[in-house]
């Protein structure tokens, strides 16, 4: 049987996809705000998730969304040919860098990825899995570089990072002249640390707001704000 997500306005296939919708990625695209972008950029969209989320919430923009592992961009293609949102969505299967090589003069309100993050650590023994989550120090540098130089002025950039590696994208971002304008520290429980950070950056010079996100209330129980933020995109909500 297909391996179907259905949500309240799309559905998503994430057969052959080797990264499967996450609580990360849902987060990240349910958290995204933006002064009514008109056009929004996806780094790394695997089964294309977060993109649909936001053509669902910004239906005046234009989406494009990168994604280097081939299968996966198929899937994402799929998933938005099926969508209410299809001419509104676009999908390039490369990476990155190439796309920006191509498109060198694109700009975008908006731009969000929920890019791999293993710095330093084992690879993943599955090859699609290690494509989509392994990188490096390097990768991090290229991302927050090309981030920098293809947002409007005044213009978003939102990620969802690991804490163990939140400062040294901090670092990157600020190198870059991009401020740290969110902060929300990402946590399971109460009483847990937090293992996530999603951060908002922009060009402008503001005070971090920096909140705190529960995900569950107790074991297998949703947290009240995990619902609320849901609510508009889960079926079960």
């Amino acid at each position: 049987m297909p391996d179907i997500f259905r949500f309240k306005q799309f559905d998503v296939d994430q057969s052959g996809c080797a990264m499967k919708i996450n609580t990360d990625g849902v987060l990240l695209g349910a958290f995204v705000d933006g002064d009514q972008p008109k056009s929004i950029l996806d780094i790394g969209t695997g089964t294309g998730v977060i993109a649909l989320m936001l053509a669902q919430r910004f239906n005046d923009a234009q989406i494009d969304a990168v994604e280097i592992d081939p299968a996966a961009a198929q899937t994402a293609e799929t998933n938005f040919a099926n969508s209410p949102f299809a001419e509104r969505l676009n999908i390039y299967p490369i990476g990155f860098e190439q796309f920006f090589e191509q498109y060198h003069d694109k700009k975008y309100d908006l731009i969000v990825s929920n890019p791999p993050f293993f710095i330093n650590s084992l690879k993943s023994p599955e090859a699609k899995k290690e494509l989509a989550k392994h990188t490096d120090e390097d990768f991090f540098r290229k991302l927050i570089v090309a981030i920098a130089r293809h947002l409007t002025v005044d213009g978003l950039c939102w990620l969802i990072i690991p804490l163990s590696i939140a400062d040294f994208v901090f670092y990157l971002a600020s190198e870059n002249n991009l401020c740290l304008q969110k902060r929300i520290n990402i946590k399971s429980f109460e009483d847990s640390a937090p293992h996530r950070v999603i951060a908002c950056f922009g060009f402008e010079k503001v005070s971090t707001d920096i909140s705190k996100f529960i995900i569950y209330k107790s074991a297998g129980i949703y947290s009240e704000e995990y619902m609320k933020l849901l609510q508009p995109y889960f079926i079960a909500f």
